[in-house]
């Protein structure tokens, strides 16, 4: 991966992700980024193995799913989950959801710019996510919501 100045800009699958702080600038303490999420996005269902991840909603309605409960959350909703806990999220409505989110300790944030680079897709490439998420401490559970 080539090294880049921070902030940087990453597309993938429709969604800008702005890397604002990275574990390399935190000796892997935290790693912050932020997301443009459009309206019907949402991640398979997933476990970070290594990372607590923290979401605070800007704006637009994202539904958090985790360890079975579902709970819509608006601007200014934070929303905390624990390593090693199932969860995914699904923009809803149609506008865009723009999420600030905390990695703890840092180092995910590169699985960004890694998906851009060899441009997965999901499902198609779903073997590929998963073995590069694996790098990053990242298990796949399950489809997205609303999956069928």
């Amino acid at each position: 991966m080539v090294a880049r100045s921070v902030p940087y800009s990453v597309q993938w699958l429709g969604t800008t992700y702005r890397i604002s702080l990275t574990a390399e600038q935190t000796q892997t303490r935290v790693g912050i980024f932020e997301s443009l999420d459009q309206p019907g996005y949402g991640p398979p269902r997933h476990i970070h193995n290594r990372e607590d991840e923290t979401f605070h909603v800007q704006s637009g309605e994202v539904e958090f799913w985790m360890n079975g409960q579902r709970r819509l959350e608006g601007p200014g909703s934070i929303v905390f989950v624990p390593r090693g806990t199932e969860h995914t999220f699904r923009v809803v409505g149609d506008l865009p959801a723009r999420m600030l989110t905390i990695m703890t300790p840092g180092g995910f944030e590169g699985f960004f710019a890694e998906m851009a680079e060899h441009n997965c897709r999901i499902p198609e490439d779903m073997d590929q996510v998963a073995a590069i998420g694996a790098r990053f401490g990242l298990t796949f559970t399950g489809p997205p919501l609303g999956a069928a």
